[in-house]
């Protein structure tokens, strides 16, 4: 709906009268836990004008669980310890969607500090913050998420009752950018992006990829917070958009070890206050300016101790195998897919730089956050890249230093942020020991586990 010009209070009530005018009784509202998890609910039009003034509050427990609501058994912030008070929250004005088969508004909510300033745990506001720095420096971000993600003909409840085995993909077969599939398939693909369009989260591509029911969408790139806001979005109502249809569609890093991995990738530039993009230079090789350079230096250079950021499941790590197409170091190489960082070279409008190493169920607030900050260490230090990997990077990964090259599982990840003096420069000591301790919580949870194939090495063998 639109917003008349005016100051807050008159904005907000030309907003209240538009919703009574269309019968709208209702408001839904979402903040994002660590994990990317949209958590929200429904409040009266009457509740929601009450938060648009004065703020609210949300159980702080979802910054106290995991994925599964588990209660974390550490950290500071919150637990039985501290009785799960409200954390104050406020809504983005600005980030208003219309859900039109609900009648109703979907606002965008984020964490704030008792004092009103920003939440040292909100994934949201890391962002922001790191988003004024780069202000601070004459700087923009346009930026915007590709995701892969697998479709089935499958229901929430027929996943739980095949144990997650056996499951019918939407198509069969590996037919990537298959257009007898997107054309058999119109109502769904037409549907989906028509419904991120009303969402205000464009598509500006959407395919098969290779693998049985793999589809893959790219973004619209957008300025500033909005490209995450955007992502997040999209991954819960692709989902809500599937489940009206008893489908089902999966962000995970890799949900059988017979396919591809689901990869999240993030493609960035940076602008000038005059929408310029600073990483081009037509004077420089491949088109990359200084500015470039460093970015793509520092995101080699501290992208491993964000790793977790990017990769923050036990899941993630089996995607992030040699000849899978997802890195294993950090390497960086001109228009090659084998890299963890890719240099896109073109135009003024096209130079840019895609970060290859998120998943798919990677926190795009997250994602973002640590890429900007490795590609700012790399800015600020001025530090120039190695030799761009030509050819297969997977062949030159082990000849990499080791601080290049990346954990294996999420514990020895969250061990490398913790240990990262720019991730707490970066992102501050709060967040950074509260993200940690989550990450060390889910990992010892999974080794307590036996998984299936423990069973068939060893139940009747050893």
């Amino acid at each position: 709906m639109a917003q008349n010009e005016g100051n807050p209070a008159e904005q907000l009530q030309a907003r209240l009268d538009a919703y009574r005018e269309a019968g709208v009784s209702r408001v839904k509202i979402g903040l994002t836990d660590i994990d990317g998890v949209l958590r929200g609910k429904y409040v009266s039009v009457e509740k929601f004008a009450s938060v648009m003034e004065k703020g609210g509050g949300f159980c702080d427990c979802v910054l106290g669980w995991d994925v599964d609501d588990q209660l974390y058994d550490a950290g500071s912030y919150t637990g039985w310890h501290s009785g799960f008070p409200d954390a104050q929250y406020r809504l983005v004005a600005a980030s208003e969607r219309w859900l039109a088969d609900e009648n109703c508004p979907y606002f965008i909510g984020e964490f704030v500090a008792e004092d009103g300033g920003p939440h040292a745990l909100c994934p949201r506001t890391r962002l922001v913050e790191l988003l004024h720095r780069l202000g601070e420096r004459g700087m923009r971000l346009l930026s915007g998420f590709e995701y892969e993600f697998f479709v089935f003909l499958e229901t929430p409840h027929s996943v739980r009752e095949k144990g997650y085995r056996n499951l019918r993909p939407l198509t069969p077969g590996n037919f990537g950018y298959s257009v007898l599939r997107t054309s058999t398939e119109s109502d769904r693909f037409s549907g989906l992006m028509a419904l991120m369009s009303q969402l205000r989260c464009e598509v500006e591509g959407l395919h098969c990829e290779t693998g049985p029911g793999v589809w893959e969408a790219a973004l619209t790139p957008t300025e500033g917070v909005e490209a995450a806001d955007r992502a997040s979005l999209f991954k819960t109502f692709a989902k809500v958009f599937f489940q009206q249809q008893d489908c089902k569609a999966t962000f995970m890093a890799k949900w059988s070890m017979a396919y591809p991995g689901q990869s999240g990738h993030y493609h960035f530039s940076l602008l000038d206050e005059t929408g310029g993009n600073l990483f081009h230079d037509p004077t420089g090789v491949s088109g990359m300016s200084d500015l470039q350079r460093w970015a793509v230096a520092g995101v080699q250079r501290y992208l491993p101790e964000y790793l977790s950021l990017v990769a923050p499941t036990i899941n993630s790590y089996t995607r992030l195998v040699k000849g899978a197409w997802a890195p294993t170091a950090s390497t960086w190489g001109i228009e090659n897919r084998t890299a963890a960082i890719r240099v896109i070279p073109g135009s003024a409008s096209r130079q840019h730089i895609e970060a290859r190493v998120p998943g798919a169920e990677a926190n795009p607030y997250l994602v973002a956050a640590a890429v900007v900050a490795a590609a700012l260490g790399g800015i600020d230090g001025q530090i120039e890249p190695g030799d761009a990997v030509r050819g297969n990077a997977y062949e030159v990964e082990d000849e990499l230093p080791r601080e290049l090259r990346f954990a294996t599982n999420l514990g020895a990840a969250a061990g490398c942020m913790e240990a990262s003096e720019h991730a707490r420069i970066m992102l501050g000591d709060a967040f950074v020991d509260h993200f940690v301790m989550s990450r060390r919580f889910v990992f010892a949870r999974y080794e307590q586990h036996v998984n299936d194939w423990q069973l068939v090495r060893y139940f009747e063998i050893i």
